[in-house]
């Protein structure tokens, strides 16, 4: 049985959930799955905007056959080529024979990898600028080139200006209400949406820079990217917050504190620390055990937060892996600009502190603030006025 929704009266969405998918790219934990959108365009011709993943397949082309209810499928436009996106090219051309494909010079070099298929006579290249005639509807394809794949285009329909933005704008989660308007808070999924932009497309700032800027130049009443939900209200505050993530500003003057503890005495001063911040009248900080939270939402809290904590022991000469694991998280995804203080724990060498900094140093616009706090072992009445210090100084420069 189809089950669809209307972008407007001649596109309508036939995408997917998927909620019984635990980890998104076998990586990212997704509580609440995924979607996988696409669109169909009904006009003098029609076009399939990108498929759908092989674990939605059936309810995809159910949703398209009932979406046409009857009509040939002249179009399938290929904005992304991911596996998520481009698993049902070759079943939809068996299906609709007189169909072409539609995409750029890398996304048929893609095709040719991912499938054995002949596309003579079968394929419409296209080129920056370039316009495909629906008839009343026409798609302007836009290039997006590293958000976050090299074929990446995205389709700008001139007519009911609307912006097919390939995995540009999405986010993690399947669907409850598939337009954002259709809830209580309209930016109710704000959170999954910069976790899925930090860790899916965070690494390629300036290139996402560059698609806002194309962008700036449309009038767009609707943004329909390929995981989430479609953006019909506040698009203005959804193209402000992927300018600030792009450029690696923090969302908000905000502290997240990340500690790694074997014994608990990391963890304490972790805790410690958090209240003499709240004591200081910094308003809600954020602490994570890095050993218990995903990475994911831990890269998450650093694109939203000005100010970063630090805390960890040392562990067989070097940093406790769980911390290890982040910082180098933090290098692969270029994060940039945010001020850092630094605790350490060791009971005869510590080194955490200095491996800390030096991973640190390789990453742009990372201001350590004032000096490392070593922990001993245990906390103790010297270590424990340090803390207050680094209170303190995290307080000052938060109103800076």
């Amino acid at each position: 049985m189809q089950n669809t929704r209307n972008v407007t009266d001649s596109i309508v969405w036939v995408g997917a959930n998927d909620r019984r998918i635990a980890l998104f790219e076998n990586l990212f934990p997704v509580e609440k799955g995924v979607s996988y959108n696409s669109y169909l365009i009904l006009d003098e011709k029609t076009a399939v905007m990108d498929t759908a993943d092989s674990a939605v397949t059936l309810q995809f082309l159910e949703n398209v056959k009932g979406a046409l209810n009857g009509r040939e499928l002249d179009y399938i436009v290929v904005n992304h080529m991911e596996p998520d996106h481009c698993a049902n090219i070759e079943t939809l051309m068996n299906l609709y024979p007189s169909s072409k494909v539609v995409g750029n010079g890398k996304t048929f070099k893609f095709i040719e990898q991912f499938y054995d298929m002949n596309l003579e006579g079968r394929k419409i290249e296209v080129k920056e600028g370039d316009v495909l005639d629906l008839g009343r509807h026409k798609l302007q394809f836009v290039f997006a080139p590293m958000v976050h794949w090299p074929e990446v285009m995205m389709a700008y329909e001139q007519t009911e200006k609307i912006l097919f933005s390939a995995d540009a704008f999405g986010s993690f989660g399947a669907v409850d209400a598939l337009f954002n308007d259709e809830q209580k808070d309209a930016f109710a999924d704000l959170g999954e949406m910069r976790r899925y932009f930090s860790n899916i497309v965070g690494k390629y700032g300036p290139q996402v820079q560059g698609v806002l800027k194309k962008a700036a130049g449309l009038e767009i009443t609707q943004i329909c990217p390929l995981h989430g939900q479609i953006w019909r209200k506040d698009l203005d505050q959804v193209l402000a917050v992927h300018d600030k993530w792009s450029r690696y500003e923090a969302e908000e003057k905000a502290v997240a504190i990340f500690y790694g503890s074997m014994y608990g005495d990391t963890a304490e001063a972790a805790e410690m620390l958090a209240g003499m911040l709240a004591e200081a009248g910094v308003k809600n900080t954020v602490v994570y055990d890095v050993s218990s939270t995903h990475v994911s939402y831990l890269i998450s809290e650093i694109f939203r937060c000005s100010h970063i904590v630090l805390a960890a022991p040392t562990y067989n000469n070097g940093l406790y892996p769980a911390m290890l694991n982040l910082l180098e998280d933090m290098k692969a995804l270029n994060l940039q600009n945010r001020n850092i203080s630094i605790i350490e724990n060791g009971s005869w060498a510590p080194q955490a502190g200095k491996i800390m900094r030096e991973k640190l140093e390789g990453l742009k616009g990372m201001e350590i603030l004032g000096q490392t706090v070593t922990i001993k072992s245990a906390l103790k009445a010297d270590t424990v006025e340090a803390l207050r210090e680094m209170s303190r100084e995290i307080a000052e420069s938060l109103k800076g």
